[in-house]
Order: C-alpha cells, then structure tokens, then sequence
C-alpha cells in the first residue's frame, strides 16, 4: 500500500445499515492491515459516509472529524423511543399531527447556535463511562447541555397523519446529535419523536458519492485495486487552507520546527491565522496552527 505525504491516506466508506462504525474499522482493519480509525461515529441504524484514515492518517482524523456534517433524516412524530432512533423500544405514543407551517415555526429555534443536551444512548462519557454503558444498566444522568450550530435546517418531505413522518435536511456542526434535534422539534410542537432513517451525505468536503461499500473495499482488496481508492491526505483535509512551502523550509518542517508566519502568506496576505496545510508540490508535509507572528506543528510530523 502506498505511503502519501505524512500519512497512509484515507478510505471513504458507504456503511451499511446493522453495521457500528467499530464493524467497519475491524472489516476494513482486517482487509488492509495496519492501523485504521474513523473520523465520527455513525449509529448502527444509520448509513452513509464514514472517513476512515489509514495507518499515520490516522493522526489526522481530528481535524476531518471536526469539519461540518450534512445529513438526510426521516423522523416519525408521536412515537418516541429510549434511542430516539428505530433501534430503541417505543417509550410513549401519543398523536401529533403537524403542518409545514408549524415545522417551520418550531424549525427557527433550531437554528443557528443552539445547546443540546446528548441522549442517554450514546457514546458521550459521564463519570468515565460512556453513557450506553450506564443506560443498558438502566440508569439515567443528568447531562450536560453542549452548544452545536445547526448551519441549515430544511424539510425535504411530510406525510401527514396523526403520526406523521417528516423528511429534513441537516448541516451542522461535528458533535450534533440528528436523533435529539428531530426529538426536539417534536417537543417544541408538543409531542415526541424519534429518527427512522439518518444518512450522512457529507464531512467537510468529503461526500458520500465518492465512497465505497465495504463489500466493494473487499473486492477491490482481493484484485489488487484497492490502492486506487485511498484518498491522499492534502485533498481529504482540503477544508483546511493550503499553503505552498518554501524548499529551505521542508526539512525543518518535517521535524515540526516552528516557522515565521511571514513565509506562509500568500501576495494577497494568505492565511493570518488559524490551521493551515503546509504543502509541497501538492504533497501534505503537515498540519500548522498560525498564532500570531508564528506557525507550529499540530500534527507530530517526526
């Protein structure tokens, strides 16, 4: 397999519903060898994108995961479960039937900044445990609100009836749970909810039309092809502004020497501040954190 850049790259997958994003990492772990880690988890009952880094990569997961998300969600109202997801057992039933107007009125809450509270079937930690753990012991904690962007918010479909099923769009920030904002909308109308159907169509840049099932990963695998679907490190992290690097500076950036951030700006002024990928010829050297009048590694490039 390949070595690109500071990493072994990326592989974008397709998952399956049925399938925790620990069953990819292990499949995909067992098919490629090496170290594999994903970039976000996705519940069992939900589909769609997972970014998976490979090998040094793997370093650089912190930066995709923290890169805007877009989902595609089905929520029923007036049925909520203890998941707030079609994998948990139903809690309470009661009619809800609503209209696009009142969607909307109820969707304005939402968007925007907003503080969340995580559901008790997750993988937050509480107490050092994650809160999965304590639920399937059958406790319930207090939990603390956490504030998410809810960049877009956009109903897509409705199908009217006492419990009816509504269709939206979502982009936001990394940490947001799609379950507990379709759960609260529900509330804000008086009633409950829980997802039927979530799939993440986008990461950052990364979409989900550009990955592959894992049972194609595998066939690719065993012909000898699979190297065609590693994603290098520079375009999966393409989010982060790039900048070309000076020749004498390449050594020492490859031991994370610290540079002036003089040498990274571009004629119009380049990147301030901030993260940056500081590149060669289009290859990642590393990930910089621009502070003032000096940029220092973020990634230990060594």
């Amino acid at each position: 397999m390949r070595r690109t850049g500071i990493g072994d790259g990326f592989l974008l997958v397709d998952k399956e519903r049925g399938w925790t994003s620990h069953d990819v990492v292990a499949k995909v772990r067992r098919l490629v060898g090496g170290k594999v880690g994903h970039a976000g988890t996705l519940d069992p009952m939900a589909t769609g994108l997972l970014v998976l880094g490979l090998g040094r990569s793997t370093r650089l997961l912190r930066f995709v995961q923290g890169f805007e998300k877009e989902y595609q969600a089905t929520a029923l109202f007036g049925v909520a479960t203890d998941s707030l997801d079609a994998d948990g057992a139903i809690i309470d039933r009661s009619p809800l039937p609503v209209d696009a107007a009142q969607l909307e009125v109820a969707a304005e809450r939402f968007r925007g900044s907003i503080l969340q509270i995580p559901p008790m079937v997750s993988a937050r930690k509480v107490e050092g445990r994650r809160l999965y753990e304590l639920a399937r012991n059958g406790r319930v904690v207090e939990r603390d609100a956490r504030p998410v962007e809810i960049y877009s918010l956009v109903f897509t479909d409705l199908a009217p009836s006492d419990y009816p099923e509504v269709s939206f769009d979502v982009v936001c920030s990394t940490g947001t749970y799609v379950r507990t904002l379709a759960d609260d909308l529900a509330r804000a109308l008086g009633g409950r909810a829980h997802l039927t159907g979530l799939r993440r169509v986008r990461n950052g840049a990364l979409g989900v039309d550009d990955a592959m099932s894992v049972d194609q990963i595998e066939a690719a695998t065993s012909d000898g092809t699979v190297e065609s679907l590693i994603l290098d490190p520079a375009t999966a992290l393409s989010d982060i502004p790039g900048i070309e690097v000076e020749s004498s500076y390449i050594p020492g950036i490859r031991n994370g020497a610290a540079v002036p951030a003089a040498t990274l700006l571009d004629g119009d002024g380049g990147v301030t501040q901030g993260l940056v990928r500081l590149l060669a010829d289009g290859v990642l050297l590393a990930v910089y954190q621009i502070d003032g009048s000096s940029a220092r590694p973020e990634v230990d490039v060594a």
